[in-house]
């Protein structure tokens, strides 16, 4: 494994890392504890020193198997979670002070910490990162041991870009991948102004840059790529990163191209994201062991060339540029 400087934080982290919001199994089929279990020791076997779970992963089940694993191991394993998703209907006037407070504290009892290495607000609404009041108490917490650093989870570069001008916000976590591209101009610049970690998410598109969906893919009700490719439920760029499916099978078609020995273009997908030196880490989801394999397989791969990159990118710039540049 290799390790990178997650900003302000002056935390090492694993390059790739474990995202768990399905750990414990396949989309909308339940959690299973001993899976989740397997897969984070086996992570952290294999290197892994940062796990991200949130409270509304799987009801906090999610949170629960994090925090006993890793009390469980002599190695330092940093975790971070998220808070704000579950305030319902989730907008604006639902974010306050006490609210964001006992989540904070119900985080700290269901992982079984005594401070958590880092929380992030929830991919919130825009406006919230316009209310200093929210930032301020997250300083408070701090002071009172419960948290070590604040960071955002965030759809659009917008909020990114706003939320930096916190001094306490030390992370960003955002969406980019081959078919996400836009962080990497303004907000990458930013970022190594300010000193700030990133941590990547939806990597691979929801599963679409494995290579592995065909048209005649289908997935089960409860999976959010069955239910949420219109953002019927969160925002559509969780889902295959806003790309239309169609539009997202004729791309990776077309990679295939670029990369004619890989059956599997998911550790070439994460590569690509590790060429960028803004990038602290990358956290893709298991549901299962060879997910794990593969997203670490990442780690020893060379960089992509000049001619892979200019490949990729023109890939991006034909088939999916337009549908999502602009948009987040």
């Amino acid at each position: 494994m290799k390790y990178r400087r997650l900003g302000k934080t002056g935390i090492n982290v694993s390059e790739i890392s474990l995202g768990t919001w399905q750990v414990g199994g396949k989309w909308g089929s339940g959690f299973d504890d001993a899976l989740a279990e397997k897969i984070i020791n086996e992570a952290i076997d294999a290197g892994v020193n940062f796990i991200d779970t949130a409270d509304v992963y799987e009801a906090g089940a999610s949170e629960a198997a994090v925090g006993r694993v890793v009390k469980s191991r002599s190695e330092e394993v940093f975790v971070a979670t998220k808070c704000g998703r579950q305030i319902n209907p989730h907008v604006n006037e639902g974010y306050t002070v006490d609210v964001l407070r006992k989540y904070v504290e119900d985080s700290l009892k269901n992982t079984g910490m005594d401070c958590l290495d880092l929380i992030q607000l929830h991919c919130p609404p825009t406006e919230v990162f316009y209310r200093p009041e929210i930032f301020e108490l997250f300083d408070r917490l701090r002071e009172e041991g419960k948290i070590k650093n604040l960071g955002v989870s965030i759809e659009k570069v917008e909020e990114g870009l706003k939320a930096m001008e916190y001094p306490n916000v030390s992370t960003v976590q955002i969406i980019f991948n081959m078919f996400r591209q836009r962080p990497s101009e303004l907000f990458f610049e930013k970022v190594q102004k300010k000193d700030i970690g990133v941590i990547v998410r939806v990597p691979l598109a929801s599963g679409l840059l494995t290579g592995k969906f065909s048209s005649d893919s289908t997935f089960d009700e409860e999976d959010h790529r069955k239910f949420n490719r219109d953002g019927a439920a969160f925002d559509k760029g969780e889902t295959f990163s806003g790309v239309p499916f169609e539009v997202g099978l004729q791309a990776v078609e077309e990679l295939k191209k670029v990369f004619p020995e890989r059956k599997n273009l998911a550790p070439m997908a994460l590569r690509w994201i590790l060429d960028f030196p803004e990038v602290s880490c990358i956290i893709p989801g298991a549901s299962k062991e060879e997910h794990l394999k593969s997203n670490l397989e990442a780690v020893k791969l060379p960089s992509l060339t000049k001619e892979e990159k200019a490949a990729v990118n023109q890939i991006y710039h034909e088939y999916i540029k337009k549908h999502v540049h602009q948009l987040w």
